[in-house]
């Protein structure tokens, strides 16, 4: 099959699992996770939870866990920088049994595109636990944005898709 053949025939609302890493935002003001749910509720797809955990590896490998059996996708917004508190990239990386390294290339060339060379301190991953996709993007709305549009949306389905074979 092409790849327009696997997206034609992949599920066009997935279960999704949202999650804020951040030491800094609250509920009220979560602006970054707000854009994703808003995103992937605009294209038709069904927000299973949100949450929202400090930048600390435990915590945020305990939510991924927790909520990736009942998930098709989960994505994670914050942490993904190079700061001491920054941890996100090696939770997360540590918990995926596949990799999906052209999602953090792709990323950085779009970023790269918009922000110049500041886009390669931006450590962004996805990956698959089982049959749940992660995806994980900075905090930032405009990179939130950036991901959800032009990388997460298009073939969030067709992600779903391959792993369910």
């Amino acid at each position: 099959m092409s790849t327009e053949q696997h997206r034609r025939t992949a599920p066009a609302s997935v279960r999704c699992y949202v999650l804020t890493i951040s030491d800094t935002r609250t509920e009220n003001d979560d602006v970054s996770g707000d854009t994703i749910v808003g995103l992937l509720a605009s294209a038709g797809h069904v927000i299973m939870g949100r949450a929202l955990v400090k930048d600390d590896p435990d915590a945020v490998c305990h939510a991924i866990i927790a909520n990736a059996p009942g998930a098709d996708v989960v994505i994670t917004t914050g942490g993904t920088g190079i700061t001491s508190r920054d941890s996100t990239y090696e939770a997360v990386a540590g918990l995926l049994e596949k990799q999906l390294d052209g999602f953090g290339e792709l990323f950085r060339v779009l970023s790269f595109e918009e922000i110049g060379s500041a886009a390669m301190l931006t450590r962004v991953c996805a990956g698959a636990i089982g049959r749940t996709a992660i995806f994980t993007l900075p905090g930032s709305q405009h990179a939130v944005t950036l991901g959800m549009t032009k990388l997460i949306l298009p073939e969030i389905g067709h992600v779903v898709r391959e792993l369910r074979r």
